[in-house]
């Protein structure tokens, strides 16, 4: 029973903030008629005002987000072709990233290093995960040491993740909503929504963050056997 509470709580502890996030998302998603425009427009609209020479807007497939090697504000179709609130609030998300990148900001510049570095280690990671048990038989304490390569792996993106928060939290409320404020984009009860809709943004990554540091507890343990 003890088990079965432990998995029940570890469940709503991970998948709670997603569903949650998708959920917000989901609720201000709507098409409004009275907007002016897309979040594509918001963006590029935005960036203009900031001054983000360089900075382009472009539709992708594999999730909103800010690409600092290429100067590229990405949308999915929705927002980038949406007149939602979700759409505009989380385009100007987007581009309270590419701000932080032209700022050259500490926080920004380190989570996009160490991004790097755990791309790499995620390659590694499967590799050395396989290797394992198979040099076991040949030589356990070589064994070990590719475990502890996966680990190190693990901890590297778990770091990535917890580095992350932050930068996020600032995208959306030191950047994001300021901006929003200030150029009066949005009636009080939509910004009322526009800063749930930040929240959630801000909180995408919380349960990755919860599941890497499940999985490096539970590796440290299997590594410590």
């Amino acid at each position: 029973m003890i088990w079965i509470l432990a998995f029940v709580l570890v469940l709503i502890v991970v998948v709670g903030p997603s569903q949650w996030v998708k959920w917000v998302l989901k609720r201000y998603s709507a098409e409004r008629a009275d907007f002016p425009g897309t979040g594509g427009d918001m963006a590029r609209h935005l960036i203009t005002r900031l001054e983000l020479g360089g900075v382009q807007v472009e539709e992708t497939e594999g999730g909103d987000h800010y690409d600092p090697s290429s100067k590229t504000v990405r949308l999915t179709k929705d927002k980038l072709d949406g007149r939602s609130l979700t759409a505009v609030v989380v385009a100007a998300h987007e581009v309270g990233h590419a701000l932080q990148d032209h700022l050259g900001e500490a926080s920004f510049k380190l989570r996009s290093g160490l991004a790097v570095f755990s791309y790499i280690f995620q390659k590694i990671a499967p590799a050395a995960l396989i290797a394992a048990p198979l040099l076991a038989v040949w030589n356990p304490a070589i064994s070990r040491w590719a475990f502890m390569a996966a680990i190190g792996s693990m901890l590297v993106s778990t770091l990535v993740s917890l580095v992350t928060l932050p930068v996020e939290w600032n995208a959306s409320f030191g950047k994001a909503l300021p901006i929003l404020q200030s150029g009066e984009y949005l009636s009080d009860d939509d910004m009322q929504g526009a800063r749930r809709i930040l929240f959630a943004a801000a909180m995408t990554y919380v349960a990755g963050s919860l599941i890497s540091l499940l999985s490096v507890g539970a590796w440290l343990r299997m590594l410590r056997r």
